[in-house]
Formats: C-alpha cells, sequence, structure tokens
C-alpha cells in the first residue's frame, strides 16, 4: 500500500531513523522481486515504530494477525528481551515460507511462532487462552479487522497496547468504493466508539492506529 507522504519527505525520514540489520534489506529484495503483492510488506520506518514501542512497554507477549513474509514479525521480536515471544497469524504458507527462512537466519528469530491457518476462526481463540497480552499488532484481511480487534483488546493487558495498520487506506477512507473500502471505514467507527481503549490514528505509512487500553 502506497504512503501518503511524498516520497521525498519518506526519504529523508529513512535517512534519519536507525538503520536495520542487512537481513531486513535482503528480505525486502526478495519480496518484490519474487512474491505477490511485495506492498503488502511493511517498510523501514513502520518496522522500526513496531521495536520502538516493544522495547517501550517491555513487551513480553506478542500477538501479531497478518505475518506475510515476516518483516514485521522480525521487527516485533527484535525487539523483545528475555524469554518475549511473538505468536503471528496468517493464511499464506507462500509468503511464510520466505518468512521462516529469514527468521532462521536472525538471532532472534527463535522468539517468533507461527500459527497457519484462518486467523478469524483461530486468533479470537488463542487470544483468549494467551492473555494478558502485552502487545498486538493487526495487518491482515481488512474485513476480519473487527474480529481480531475484539478479540484482542480483551485479552489486552491493562495497558497494553493495541496497533493496527492500513486505517488511512491510501485516503479512500474519505471516498470509499465498496468493499475493503467500506470494511476500513467501518473497522475505524468501531474502534473509535471502543470505551476500552484510548487511541490515537498517525499518518505513518498507510495510516496506523495506535490504542492503549485504560
Amino acid at each position: 500500500m502506497r504512503s501518503l507522504v511524498m516520497d521525498g519527505i519518506e526519504d529523508y525520514a529513512r535517512a534519519h531513523t536507525t538503520k536495520v540489520h542487512e537481513l531486513y534489506d535482503r528480505l525486502r529484495e526478495e519480496t518484490y522481486a519474487h512474491v505477490r503483492s511485495p506492498q503488502m510488506q511493511v517498510g523501514h520506518l513502520e518496522g522500526r515504530v513496531l521495536k520502538m514501542i516493544v522495547q517501550l512497554l517491555d513487551a513480553k507477549k506478542i500477538v501479531e494477525v497478518g505475518t506475510f513474509t515476516g518483516y514485521s514479525s522480525l521487527s516485533l521480536a527484535e525487539g523483545l528481551t528475555g524469554d518475549g515471544e511473538v505468536h503471528t497469524f496468517d493464511i499464506d504458507p507462500v509468503a511464510t515460507d520466505v518468512a521462516r527462512r529469514f527468521w532462521k537466519e536472525a538471532p532472534w528469530g527463535s522468539r517468533i511462532h507461527l500459527h497457519l491457518g484462518d486467523a478469524r476462526a483461530n486468533v479470537p481463540t488463542f487470544a483468549a487462552s494467551y492473555g494478558p497480552i502485552d502487545l498486538a499488532f493487526i495487518d491482515a484481511d481488512k474485513g476480519g479487522y473487527v474480529t481480531y480487534w475484539n478479540a484482542l483488546v480483551a485479552a489486552l493487558r491493562p495497558g497494553g497496547v493495541i496497533l493496527v495498520d492500513n486505517v488511512l487506506w491510501s485516503g479512500r477512507v474519505l471516498d470509499p468504493q465498496g468493499g475493503d473500502d467500506d470494511a476500513i471505514v467501518a473497522f475505524n467507527e468501531h474502534a473509535m466508539q471502543d470505551e476500552r481503549v484510548e487511541q490515537v490514528m498517525l499518518t505513518v505509512r498507510d495510516g496506523l492506529l495506535m490504542a492503549r487500553k485504560r
């Protein structure tokens, strides 16, 4: 998904953000060369935001919905300390095969656990049994956002954080044309009405919703 910020500003921001391990660059190159819909991968800036939030929370228990080729999982896991772990859910065996290969190369990759299958069925059950969760990240099928949100907010500890990607949807939230456009708009309204959290919507890349459980 394209950024809402002009390319020059994105380049400037990346140049003034801590550099990543070379593994991330190779993962990005392989994703864009060989995987369908490579724009779904989070980038340098968003990846560093994810890592920093893990560190700020000193998160130990993280749930991610939407693995793709594993860039965001790597970013989340890199911020962990001690016995922290990331449980990530996806339905695509091809993209996640790429993720697994790169996780094996990362010194922190063993902290990531993949759950392959129908996330709409699996996430609510897992979250209910695994909680309380410190941090959750949703970046998956847009029609499932409300399902994932409800399950993960319920499982968050007080003070825990949930992050949701693509909430500005390339600006189409201002003029939805059906399908995923309407799903994102409906989710944003749903989250806004959820009194269990306080939230801020950020114009990072394609829009990032950050909410803290009260």
